[in-house]
């Protein structure tokens, strides 16, 4: 099956998100567009028009009623998933970086950048109290002084945030105390991503240190490790399959001195308990910056430097494949 190309960005792609069923794909880039698309035949349903800066990170809610986007224009967005009409506002003080709705859809988080003297914050806001948003205040602000967040997810039954570090720590900060209530620093370098697996039990972390690592969400206990030659941007585990899969490639500066071959922007896929690559998917013209898997399982996506996200579908051979250990 020929993947889908979705063409909808002018600038390199930043995050790409499935809705719970899996029907809508949502995707947002550095320019100031989200677009949300049918998964099933790449159709464009509609954009959502209002940020003025990159759009760092996208979310969708459970039900798939309201979108969240978070941008370097210094505000975090939330939408009417079905309208594309903008429900909220929130200004901030320095860039969105991460956002992101608990599994009720009830309370948001998002997290700003270390910029232009203000620090890195994680921030939530109950959306059933329209107090908070009309005041821009939320509930609870946690300060990050050292080191600013890079990447960060809900954890199983919206208790806590699990939240990447630009030097390779992840920590658990309770959404109810804003303590800090685990640590650990597995990877050397940033964590630029980190996708839960579909039962919220695992999560998968994407490093510049050239790997990517499995982890338990409750505990933060190392479970596996993927090496790479190179820096990982992203890393997905499948809904079905004991498979995960990574993007990556050189870092978007140092492209222009390579052939496409050398460069190697392939999606790469591991075996999720022997740590052996099997496979890999060639395509996008630059490095990718984002992959995501269907909720079914049977496709994936991925987005690129190239400002492309495309959709492959698995041949049937994919579903019968043993890795012979």
């Amino acid at each position: 099956m020929k993947p889908i190309l979705l063409q909808g960005h002018e600038r390199s792609i930043t995050q790409i998100k499935y809705n719970r069923e899996g029907d809508l794909l949502f995707s947002v880039a550095k320019d100031p567009i989200a677009n949300v698309w049918y998964s099933v035949n790449g159709e464009r349903l509609g954009t959502y028009n209002g940020h003025t800066g990159a759009v760092w990170c996208v979310d969708c809610d459970w039900d798939t009623k309201n979108v969240l986007t978070g941008s370097a224009d210094n505000s975090c967005r939330l939408w009417d998933c079905q309208t594309g009409k903008q429900l909220a506002l929130l200004n901030t003080s320095s860039a969105v970086r991460t956002c992101g709705f608990d599994f009720s859809g009830n309370i948001i988080m998002f997290s700003t950048d270390k910029q232009m003297g203000y620090q890195c914050f994680l921030n939530f806001f109950d959306l059933r109290d329209p107090q908070q948003i009309d005041d821009n205040q939320p509930y609870l602000t946690i300060p990050c002084s050292e080191h600013k967040i890079t990447s960060a997810v809900w954890g199983p039954l919206g208790e806590f945030v699990i939240a990447g570090h630009e030097n390779g720590e992840i920590n658990q900060f309770s959404a109810k105390s804003g303590e800090v209530l685990k640590k650990v620093k597995e990877h050397s370098r940033q964590i630029n991503d980190i996708q839960t697996s579909v039962d919220l039990t695992m999560f998968i972390t994407a490093s510049k240190d050239n790997s990517a690592k499995l982890f338990d969400s409750a505990s933060l206990d190392h479970i596996k490790t993927f090496k790479t030659e190179r820096p990982v941007n992203s890393a997905a585990i499948s809904p079905i399959m004991d498979h995960v899969v990574m993007g990556g490639g050189q870092e978007a500066m140092e492209v222009t001195t390579t052939s496409t071959r050398i460069g190697k922007f392939e999606a790469r896929f591991f075996h999720a308990a022997y740590e052996e690559e099997f496979g890999r998917v060639k395509g996008h013209f630059g490095p990718i910056n984002c992959v995501a898997f269907h909720p079914d399982g049977k496709s994936y996506s991925s987005g690129g430097e190239d400002g492309y996200t495309r959709i492959h579908y698995f041949d049937p051979q994919y579903f019968d494949f043993e890795l012979e250990a």
